[in-house]
């Protein structure tokens, strides 16, 4: 195992936050009324899933709603695999946290004065979708970065990135029992390490995207998280079930820019080049069907026509209507010579969101004590096989705030007197094959694009699982003879991930939710009504 250089340079706090999506800044802001909170952000602080999310966030506000209603789509788009529980928590207790964030300063839109204006989105029953126009996640992003910056509290440390989290493990202490103390960290600007010792350590640090070639997240999204907290020891759950967004822009020179499910939801028509429309032939709720539905729907009239993509059609709708509801969306499109009021949008689906994660339970709490994730990164069992629409923000908000609730009754108990050793880098050298690094994250894309997709067999599987054993034997050797760089342990992670992936698909004898292979094409409740757990060790 390696360890930090002499006189790394040693920072303790209460509380240690990786990761500044919704789920890290708010546990954080709250928290920090009764701690010292130290957030490590990898990039710029606004650099995260959140920021990219259009939607909204689902809840049940409106009178012709009810708790009821949101459980049950919740489940149903969940395929059987929710946690029914964790999901009557989640909807129980979301709306308190929309007026939440209404008085930490989101402006969310409104129909008049007095009421939120609500979406829909598809797999939901009712209109429960509150939004900022189509930057949602924008605008609850900037409004929680305002309240970290002024509080006295809280230290945010950008360009930091998490490489390890500390246990027992590094003093040489061999044990199940695992307990987390912070974690070693890489500042990226300076190009040293520190050792953050923490009472209690949050991880948040959002998706993984990134294991795939085309996605709708940001750069930063490369399963940090999840991979740092299996090589730690902790159970991970549900791997399997990545949702691909069906409706990403195709446009050669579009970075997988999102286009958002309330698209559809305002009247959106799914067509194939010669505008005939097709997802009635797959699902009766048509253009409103769950996400998994519509992705394998896309992904098989491509398949058959040959095309690259299908198309999307708001062009029958008054277009002052469609300006005002997506302005984001209509300007972004027309920077790609595409005028959406005019002409069908081009769209594919592309890696978007992983039900899949950090096991945790109702208080965030991981299987390793002092440890606790949210968000993205964490798998609650509220989204089962299948996230519904608009759920993942609701979600991030609700356990984080669960957790803080935990976190304030324990800490004061809790002592951080224990040391760890510094990393040794002796004997390593500066990258220079960059090459390599580069090209195995691309194969590594390319073989989880191939082989791992919205549709998989067990030949392909097998086949994915080989060839990413063999980029992870040549990385792990890489990493250890060069000193640690952004793009190294980016690349560690992305294969770790993917090797997860790979592994809890292979487990999955059946198809449920995300899930789909050819050899097992129907769902099993007798053998696989159960979530696939990982664990190291």
């Amino acid at each position: 195992m390696r360890h930090l250089t002499p006189m790394t340079e040693e920072i303790k706090t209460d509380v240690l936050v990786i990761g500044s999506g919704i789920g890290g800044l708010y546990f954080a802001i709250h928290m920090a009324d009764h701690a010292k909170v130290t957030i490590i952000t990898k990039k710029e602080s606004s650099t995260s899933n959140t920021n990219w999310a259009q939607g909204g966030i689902a809840a049940t506000i409106d009178q012709n709603d009810s708790t009821e209603y949101h459980v049950a789509d919740t489940l149903d788009a969940g395929a059987g695999l929710c946690n029914q529980g964790m999901v009557e928590t989640m909807v129980r207790e979301g709306p308190r946290h929309i007026q939440r964030l209404i008085s930490l300063g989101v402006q969310f839109t409104t129909s008049d004065h007095d009421h939120l204006h609500l979406g829909k989105e598809g797999g939901h029953s009712r209109s429960r979708i509150v939004h900022a126009q189509d930057l949602t996640g924008r605008e609850v992003e900037t409004a929680l970065l305002n309240r970290v910056n002024s509080h006295p509290n809280i230290t945010l440390l950008e360009h930091h990135f998490a490489i390890e989290l500390i246990t027992e493990h590094h003093r040489g202490i061999k044990t199940n029992d695992i307990t987390c103390y912070g974690a070693y960290v890489l500042d990226s600007l300076q190009r040293k390490p520190k050792k953050i010792l923490a009472k209690i350590t949050m991880v948040a640090s959002g998706g993984l995207g990134h294991v795939y070639p085309h996605t709708t997240n940001p750069d930063i999204a490369t399963g940090d998280g999840v991979a740092m907290a299996y090589r730690a020891g902790a159970e991970i759950a549900n791997m399997e079930f990545i949702q691909f967004h069906p409706t990403s822009l195709y446009h050669p020179k579009a970075k997988s820019f999102l286009i958002s499910e309330a698209v559809r939801g305002f009247g959106g028509i799914l067509r194939l080049k010669n505008k005939e429309a097709f997802m009635h032939k797959y699902d009766k709720r048509e253009n409103l069907a769950p996400r998994d539905i519509v992705a394998r729907a896309i992904d098989s009239e491509i398949k058959k026509s040959g095309e690259e993509c299908v198309f999307l059609d708001v062009t029958h709708i008054e277009a002052e209507k469609t300006i005002e509801h997506f302005p984001n969306i209509y300007e972004t499109c027309l920077e790609f010579g595409i005028d959406m009021t005019k002409e069908m949008i081009p769209v594919v689906p592309a890696a978007h969101y992983s039900c899949g994660g950090i096991r945790t339970d109702d208080r965030g709490r991981t299987t390793l004590n002092r440890l606790y994730a949210c968000g993205e990164t964490s798998c609650t069992g509220v989204h089962g096989a299948n996230r519904l629409a608009s759920n993942s923000l609701l979600e991030a908000l609700v356990f984080a705030w669960r957790s803080y609730e935990q976190i304030q009754t324990e800490l004061h108990s809790i002592q951080n007197s224990v040391s760890f050793p510094d990393w040794d880098d002796s004997g390593t050298v500066n990258p220079e094959e960059w090459i390599l690094v580069s090209h195995n994250k691309r194969e590594a894309q390319q073989v989880m694009n191939d082989y791992v997709g919205i549709v998989r067999s067990d030949l392909r599987l097998q086949r994915a699982q080989r060839r990413i054993d063999f980029l992870k034997e040549e990385t792990e050797s890489y990493y250890k003879k060069t000193k640690i760089t952004t793009q190294t342990l980016e690349l560690r992670n992305i294969i770790k991930v993917a090797s997860l992936i790979i592994e809890g698909a292979i487990k999955r004898r059946e198809s449920r939710g995300l899930h789909y292979t050819t050899d097992y094409p129907e769902t099993d409740d007798r053998h696989f009504h159960l979530d696939t757990v990982l664990r190291s060790f």
